[in-house]
Protein backbone atom coordinates (compact mmCIF):
# COMPACT_ATOMS: atom_id res chain seq x y z
CA UNK A 1 0.00 0.00 0.00
CA UNK A 2 1.40 3.26 -0.69
CA UNK A 3 0.63 6.00 2.37
CA UNK A 4 -2.30 7.50 -0.04
CA UNK A 5 -3.96 3.84 0.33
CA UNK A 6 -3.50 2.31 -2.85
CA UNK A 7 -2.12 -0.99 -3.56
CA UNK A 8 -0.28 -1.69 -6.85
CA UNK A 9 -3.03 -3.09 -8.51
CA UNK A 10 -5.65 -0.17 -8.08
CA UNK A 11 -3.37 2.27 -10.12
CA UNK A 12 -4.59 1.86 -13.67
CA UNK A 13 -1.54 1.20 -15.73
CA UNK A 14 -3.30 -0.18 -18.98
CA UNK A 15 -4.03 3.76 -20.32
CA UNK A 16 -1.87 6.38 -20.75
CA UNK A 17 -2.63 9.15 -17.78
CA UNK A 18 -2.01 12.60 -19.19
CA UNK A 19 0.04 13.61 -15.81
CA UNK A 20 2.75 10.35 -16.91
CA UNK A 21 2.78 11.63 -20.51
CA UNK A 22 3.42 15.65 -19.12
CA UNK A 23 6.52 13.66 -17.32
CA UNK A 24 7.76 11.85 -20.20
CA UNK A 25 7.48 15.39 -22.32
CA UNK A 26 9.69 16.61 -19.63
CA UNK A 27 12.18 14.01 -19.52
CA UNK A 28 11.43 12.51 -16.42
CA UNK A 29 11.28 8.77 -16.02
CA UNK A 30 8.19 8.44 -13.66
CA UNK A 31 5.79 7.13 -16.43
CA UNK A 32 5.00 3.67 -18.08
CA UNK A 33 5.82 1.70 -21.33
CA UNK A 34 1.58 2.69 -22.10
CA UNK A 35 2.16 6.59 -21.11
CA UNK A 36 5.60 6.64 -23.37
CA UNK A 37 3.83 4.88 -26.66
CA UNK A 38 0.89 7.48 -26.23
CA UNK A 39 3.64 10.43 -25.91
CA UNK A 40 5.36 9.07 -28.85
CA UNK A 41 2.70 9.10 -31.44
CA UNK A 42 2.24 12.95 -30.14
CA UNK A 43 5.36 13.44 -30.31
CA UNK A 44 5.67 11.95 -33.72
CA UNK A 45 2.83 13.92 -35.09
CA UNK A 46 3.81 17.22 -33.12
CA UNK A 47 6.99 17.47 -31.98
CA UNK A 48 6.94 20.95 -30.56
CA UNK A 49 5.02 19.61 -27.85
CA UNK A 50 8.45 18.66 -26.42
CA UNK A 51 9.51 22.96 -26.02
CA UNK A 52 5.99 23.85 -25.70
CA UNK A 53 5.95 21.73 -22.58
CA UNK A 54 9.03 23.15 -21.38
CA UNK A 55 7.53 26.48 -21.84
CA UNK A 56 4.41 26.15 -19.68
CA UNK A 57 6.35 24.58 -16.79
CA UNK A 58 9.03 27.74 -17.22
CA UNK A 59 5.41 29.88 -16.99
CA UNK A 60 4.58 28.47 -14.03
CA UNK A 61 7.89 29.00 -12.04
CA UNK A 62 7.64 32.67 -13.20
CA UNK A 63 4.17 32.61 -11.93
CA UNK A 64 4.95 31.23 -8.61
CA UNK A 65 8.11 33.49 -8.24
CA UNK A 66 5.72 36.95 -9.46
CA UNK A 67 2.90 35.99 -7.23
CA UNK A 68 5.10 35.34 -4.15
CA UNK A 69 6.84 38.37 -4.57
CA UNK A 70 3.74 39.94 -4.74
CA UNK A 71 2.67 39.01 -1.07
CA UNK A 72 1.33 35.70 -1.15
CA UNK A 73 2.45 33.28 1.31
CA UNK A 74 -0.01 30.24 0.19
CA UNK A 75 -1.00 28.07 -2.83
CA UNK A 76 -3.36 25.19 -4.21
CA UNK A 77 -1.71 23.56 -6.78
CA UNK A 78 -4.14 21.88 -8.73
CA UNK A 79 -3.33 19.42 -11.19
CA UNK A 80 0.12 19.47 -9.79
CA UNK A 81 1.48 15.97 -12.08
CA UNK A 82 4.32 13.88 -11.50
CA UNK A 83 7.10 16.16 -9.29
CA UNK A 84 9.33 18.06 -11.32
CA UNK A 85 12.01 19.73 -9.56
CA UNK A 86 11.87 22.89 -9.38
CA UNK A 87 8.46 22.02 -7.95
CA UNK A 88 5.85 24.94 -6.94
CA UNK A 89 7.02 24.78 -2.87
CA UNK A 90 10.98 24.87 -4.21
CA UNK A 91 10.15 27.95 -6.20
CA UNK A 92 7.51 29.27 -3.89
CA UNK A 93 9.96 29.16 -0.91
CA UNK A 94 13.03 30.12 -2.11
CA UNK A 95 11.39 33.51 -2.98
CA UNK A 96 10.18 33.73 0.47
CA UNK A 97 10.88 30.82 3.19
CA UNK A 98 7.62 29.53 4.61
CA UNK A 99 5.45 30.06 1.79
CA UNK A 100 2.19 27.17 2.22
CA UNK A 101 1.62 25.15 -0.70
CA UNK A 102 -1.03 22.37 -0.94
CA UNK A 103 -0.68 19.99 -4.09
CA UNK A 104 -4.11 18.68 -5.74
CA UNK A 105 -3.61 15.50 -8.21
CA UNK A 106 -6.18 12.87 -8.94
CA UNK A 107 -3.72 10.05 -9.99
CA UNK A 108 -2.54 7.65 -7.31
CA UNK A 109 0.93 7.31 -9.19
CA UNK A 110 1.36 11.38 -8.08
CA UNK A 111 0.36 10.38 -4.71
CA UNK A 112 2.85 7.92 -4.05
CA UNK A 113 5.92 10.51 -5.20
CA UNK A 114 4.05 13.00 -2.64
CA UNK A 115 5.69 11.78 0.49
CA UNK A 116 9.00 11.71 -0.94
CA UNK A 117 9.26 14.83 -3.18
CA UNK A 118 6.40 17.21 -2.65
CA UNK A 119 5.41 16.71 1.13
CA UNK A 120 8.74 15.98 2.97
CA UNK A 121 9.54 19.72 4.02
CA UNK A 122 7.62 21.81 6.20
CA UNK A 123 4.97 23.93 5.05
CA UNK A 124 3.67 21.25 2.25
CA UNK A 125 0.63 19.11 1.70
CA UNK A 126 -0.99 16.63 -0.91
CA UNK A 127 -4.77 16.01 -1.06
CA UNK A 128 -6.15 12.74 -3.69
CA UNK A 129 -8.94 14.52 -5.30
CA UNK A 130 -10.13 15.50 -8.75
CA UNK A 131 -10.55 18.59 -10.18
CA UNK A 132 -13.80 18.27 -11.68
CA UNK A 133 -15.13 17.87 -8.00
CA UNK A 134 -14.07 20.86 -6.80
CA UNK A 135 -16.07 21.42 -3.75
CA UNK A 136 -14.79 18.54 -2.47
CA UNK A 137 -11.01 19.98 -3.11
CA UNK A 138 -12.12 23.06 -0.94
CA UNK A 139 -13.56 20.35 1.98
CA UNK A 140 -10.37 18.48 1.88
CA UNK A 141 -9.18 18.05 5.49
CA UNK A 142 -5.22 18.79 4.26
CA UNK A 143 -6.46 21.21 2.25
CA UNK A 144 -8.02 22.84 5.41
CA UNK A 145 -5.21 22.13 7.82
CA UNK A 146 -2.83 23.94 5.70
CA UNK A 147 -4.79 26.90 4.00
CA UNK A 148 -6.06 29.67 5.86
CA UNK A 149 -8.94 30.94 3.62
CA UNK A 150 -8.97 33.93 5.42
CA UNK A 151 -5.91 35.02 4.02
CA UNK A 152 -4.64 35.63 -0.21
CA UNK A 153 -4.21 32.38 -2.07
CA UNK A 154 -2.85 31.97 -5.26
CA UNK A 155 -4.72 29.20 -7.16
CA UNK A 156 -2.32 27.15 -9.51
CA UNK A 157 -4.59 25.61 -12.49
CA UNK A 158 -1.84 24.71 -14.91
CA UNK A 159 -2.20 22.63 -17.96
CA UNK A 160 -5.20 21.04 -16.07
CA UNK A 161 -8.45 22.31 -17.53
CA UNK A 162 -7.72 21.55 -21.44
CA UNK A 163 -8.51 17.70 -20.07
CA UNK A 164 -11.69 18.65 -18.75
CA UNK A 165 -14.84 18.30 -21.01
CA UNK A 166 -17.26 21.21 -21.98
CA UNK A 167 -19.83 18.86 -20.34
CA UNK A 168 -17.48 18.98 -17.28
CA UNK A 169 -17.99 22.91 -17.28
CA UNK A 170 -14.49 24.03 -16.56
CA UNK A 171 -16.03 27.21 -16.41
CA UNK A 172 -18.07 26.28 -13.15
CA UNK A 173 -15.16 24.23 -11.75
CA UNK A 174 -12.86 28.07 -11.62
CA UNK A 175 -15.96 29.53 -10.37
CA UNK A 176 -16.78 27.28 -7.68
CA UNK A 177 -12.79 27.43 -6.54
CA UNK A 178 -12.86 31.27 -7.09
CA UNK A 179 -15.62 31.56 -5.01
CA UNK A 180 -13.93 30.09 -1.96
CA UNK A 181 -10.90 32.71 -2.55
CA UNK A 182 -10.61 36.02 -0.38
CA UNK A 183 -9.77 39.64 -2.25
CA UNK A 184 -6.52 39.51 -3.29
CA UNK A 185 -5.66 35.94 -3.88
CA UNK A 186 -4.36 35.17 -7.33
CA UNK A 187 -5.33 32.83 -10.37
CA UNK A 188 -2.33 31.37 -12.20
CA UNK A 189 -3.41 29.40 -15.49
CA UNK A 190 -2.42 27.64 -18.20
CA UNK A 191 -4.62 26.04 -21.19
CA UNK A 192 -3.95 24.29 -24.26
CA UNK A 193 -5.36 25.90 -27.79
CA UNK A 194 -5.04 25.31 -31.22
CA UNK A 195 -5.35 29.18 -32.44
CA UNK A 196 -2.07 28.72 -34.19
CA UNK A 197 -2.71 25.47 -35.64
CA UNK A 198 -5.91 25.62 -37.73
CA UNK A 199 -5.50 21.72 -38.72
CA UNK A 200 -5.49 21.44 -34.99
CA UNK A 201 -4.19 18.51 -33.32
CA UNK A 202 -6.23 14.83 -35.03
CA UNK A 203 -3.78 12.29 -34.00
CA UNK A 204 -3.19 14.33 -30.90
CA UNK A 205 -6.87 14.59 -29.60
CA UNK A 206 -7.59 10.60 -30.89
CA UNK A 207 -4.26 9.78 -28.42
CA UNK A 208 -5.73 11.26 -25.61
CA UNK A 209 -9.10 9.82 -26.29
CA UNK A 210 -7.86 6.46 -25.01
CA UNK A 211 -6.20 8.10 -22.32
CA UNK A 212 -7.51 8.92 -18.52
CA UNK A 213 -8.32 12.28 -19.69
CA UNK A 214 -9.59 13.87 -23.24
CA UNK A 215 -7.42 16.39 -24.83
CA UNK A 216 -9.92 19.49 -25.27
CA UNK A 217 -8.12 22.95 -26.61
CA UNK A 218 -9.79 26.02 -26.40
CA UNK A 219 -9.62 29.66 -27.93
CA UNK A 220 -8.24 32.73 -26.63
CA UNK A 221 -11.77 33.71 -25.87
CA UNK A 222 -12.79 30.54 -24.30
CA UNK A 223 -10.03 30.31 -21.72
CA UNK A 224 -10.25 34.51 -21.27
CA UNK A 225 -13.63 33.63 -19.87
CA UNK A 226 -12.16 31.64 -17.06
CA UNK A 227 -10.24 35.00 -15.59
CA UNK A 228 -14.34 36.61 -14.45
CA UNK A 229 -13.66 38.28 -11.62
CA UNK A 230 -9.94 38.22 -11.95
CA UNK A 231 -7.98 41.67 -12.88
CA UNK A 232 -5.42 40.24 -15.15
CA UNK A 233 -1.85 41.04 -14.29
CA UNK A 234 0.23 42.60 -17.54
CA UNK A 235 0.64 41.02 -20.22
CA UNK A 236 -2.46 39.55 -19.93
CA UNK A 237 -2.82 36.44 -21.66
CA UNK A 238 -0.70 35.72 -23.86
CA UNK A 239 0.92 32.46 -25.32
CA UNK A 240 3.10 31.30 -22.33
CA UNK A 241 6.69 31.98 -23.57
CA UNK A 242 5.82 35.83 -23.32
CA UNK A 243 4.39 35.96 -20.35
CA UNK A 244 7.11 38.25 -18.43
CA UNK A 245 10.52 35.82 -20.05
CA UNK A 246 13.45 35.79 -18.05
CA UNK A 247 15.24 36.63 -21.73
CA UNK A 248 14.58 37.53 -24.83
CA UNK A 249 10.99 36.44 -26.83
CA UNK A 250 11.50 33.94 -29.14
CA UNK A 251 11.24 34.61 -33.00
CA UNK A 252 7.48 34.80 -34.37
CA UNK A 253 7.88 31.61 -36.27
CA UNK A 254 9.48 29.58 -33.51
CA UNK A 255 6.54 31.30 -31.37
CA UNK A 256 4.07 29.85 -33.41
CA UNK A 257 4.98 26.81 -33.99
CA UNK A 258 5.27 26.17 -29.94
CA UNK A 259 2.11 28.13 -29.08
CA UNK A 260 0.15 25.30 -27.95
CA UNK A 261 -0.52 26.96 -24.45
CA UNK A 262 -1.95 30.46 -23.16
CA UNK A 263 -0.95 31.91 -20.04
CA UNK A 264 -1.81 34.50 -17.82
CA UNK A 265 -2.33 35.43 -14.11
CA UNK A 266 -5.26 37.08 -12.42
CA UNK A 267 -5.70 39.23 -9.05
CA UNK A 268 -9.05 39.05 -7.33
CA UNK A 269 -9.93 42.66 -6.33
Amino acid sequence: MTEHGFSADQIDTSRPHPARMYDYYLGGRDNYEVDREAADQVIKDVPEILPAARSNRAFLRRAVKSVVESGIRQIIDIGTGIPTSPNTHEVAQEAAPGVRVAYVDNDPIVASHAGARLTGTSNTTFALADARKPEAILEHAAIRDLIDFDEPVALLLVALLHFVKDEEDPRRIVTTLTEALPAGSHLVLSHGTADFHPEGFPTAVKVYRGATATLNPRPHADILALFDGFELLEPGLVQVPLWRPDGPPLPADELARTGFFYGGVGRKN
